[in-house]
């Protein structure tokens, strides 16, 4: 507890009627406070304190044990000058066990640090910049995976990229897979066209997906000048190796990620129905965010260059050729098209969102676009498949012959039946999907379900058959009033 100098006051006038022991205890204070204050010969506490504030100390109040092996630490330090305290102390235990102990570990780090503070190498200094309005805006990407996303139970490994102008602080994000040139582009293009202006200048790190190397350096990739180019923005990037030239977004990052935790932990769950139910919940974030900066936002709204009419939305045209296997290949990603193309050369017009496949002048299919796997639609192989069950069962895309999880406990029940050719069954099913109506033939396969009966074709076909839609008829109860109006309007007609 400090001293008051009331305190102080009372026990230098007691001690001079008596004995310092009972001066003290009438102060309230220690006998060691009180001849601390006597020696000092002052009447109030902040003195005191000052006084021996400027008292420097000039001696050790113990012997250093590291004296005698210190050249031979400053010499470690000198070559390795990164070398850390516990690297060191356990090289002086192990060559000189006799002479230190393991209690001894923060009395060197004490020694160390008071090394590097006179001999030490400078450090990189931080530069804090002055924020303009309307001069900058940062992206980048950030991983997920901390935070255990859910999409219906099954793990969703993604990215989201972060779109933010550093000096309003607003932001945009957007959940995508890959840290490809086109969620790039797209993720600015919604930045900007949500914020309804872009900045003189956009940064990011030394992305592949805009900048490409050129002897011991980076440079621009020719697209992503041309698409910024199209907003009128001057494309920049930090340094290789230094992050915090980059530092407002990757800030951002940290600190939106931990808002989604706190609003999951709010939620009391991390899984959700859907990708869309998930993007819903990451826009309220976001939009409660930018809602709270909404004053600097206006004033960034007004420093902003206006944006062109039209999206780049640049399109890349590939030639492919159907394969064999009814699939073609964009860009790394496996689709499948109806078996009738196979052999044909098709164009494919690569948007970000779709794929348009072109045939002479006529597009003949139009794909939604993935980044990164697999799409196999059943109904562009079903037909070779009934001809041919047994390549079913070790197809290289198997998992896609379940249009839902319906069709994958149809499957399961028939191969746990120990019926024969239950492949072959399964694939039927697959065929009455194709041309009765995947719906259809799924709520047929769950009425079975319910009664315990295996997902047979002929009782899936009987119950397609018999299928009636009842629709609920609501008919009001007649007003007897309402007919005595109408018999007094009859009267006066006539």
């Amino acid at each position: 507890m400090a001293v008051k100098n009331i305190q102080v006051k009372r026990m230098m006038k007691e001690s001079q009627q008596g004995p310092l022991y009972k001066a003290a205890l009438i102060a309230g204070m220690s006998e060691k406070t009180a001849r601390k204050y006597r020696k000092l010969k002052v009447y109030t506490s902040e003195r005191a304190y000052s006084e021996r504030a400027q008292q420097k100390r000039t001696y050790s109040t113990r012997p250093n044990p590291f004296v005698e092996h210190w050249n031979e630490i400053v010499l470690m330090l000198e070559k390795s000058p990164e070398l850390q305290a516990q690297t060191i102390f356990n090289y002086l235990i192990e060559q000189y066990p006799k002479h230190y102990k393991v209690g001894q570990l923060r009395s060197l780090q004490r020694h160390l640090k008071v090394w590097r503070a006179e001999n030490g190498k400078n450090k990189l200094v931080i530069f804090r910049q002055n924020l303009v309005p309307g001069r900058q805006s940062q992206s980048d990407w950030t991983h997920m995976k901390e935070l255990n996303i859910t999409i219906n139970g099954a793990k969703f490994p993604h990215l989201l990229f972060h779109f933010m102008l550093p000096y309003s602080g607003f932001e945009t994000v957007m959940v995508c897979y890959t840290e490809s040139f086109e969620t790039l582009t797209k993720g600015f293009e919604e930045g900007v066209f949500e914020l309804g202006g872009a900045a003189l200048e956009h940064r990011t790190d030394n992305l592949t997906a805009a900048t490409q190397s050129m002897g011991s350096s980076r440079v621009f990739t020719k697209r992503w000048v041309e698409f910024l180019n199209h907003y009128q923005v001057q494309p920049s990037r930090n340094n290789p190796g230094v992050s915090h030239e980059n530092g407002s977004v990757e800030k951002s990052h940290d600190l939106f990620k931990n808002a989604v935790d706190q609003h999951l932990m709010l939620r009391q769950s991390r899984d959700f129905k859907t990708i869309e139910e998930y993007r819903h919940f990451l826009d309220k974030i976001k939009d409660k965010r930018n809602f709270y900066r909404r004053e600097k936002i206006t004033i960034e709204l007004g420093c902003l260059q206006p944006l062109p009419e039209k999206k780049f939305n640049e399109v890349t045209v590939l030639r492919v050729r159907v394969t064999p296997l009814s699939t073609i290949q964009v860009l790394g990603v496996t689709y499948s098209v109806p078996s009738r193309l196979i052999g044909y050369p098709l164009k494919a017009m690569v948007y970000m969102e779709k794929i348009d496949l072109i045939y002479g002048q006529k597009t003949v299919l139009t794909l939604p676009r993935l980044e990164f796997g697999a799409l196999i639609n059943y109904r562009h192989i079903i037909d070779s498949l009934i001809r041919k069950p047994g390549a079913f069962n070790s197809y290289q895309y198997k998992e896609s012959l379940y249009p839902n999880l319906t069709f994958r406990k149809a499957y399961d029940a028939l191969k746990e039946s120990g019926l024969a050719s239950c492949d072959k069954k399964y694939l039927d099913i697959l065929h009455m999907a194709k041309l009765y109506g995947e719906e259809d033939v799924t709520a047929a396969i769950e009425l079975l379900s319910e009664k315990n009966q295996l997902p047979l074709k002929a009782d899936i076909i009987e119950i397609l058959k018999t299928k009636k839609i009842v629709e609920e008829v609501f008919v009001l109860e007649p007003k007897l009033a309402d007919y005595n109006q109408l018999s007094t309007f009859r009267g006066l007609d006539q």
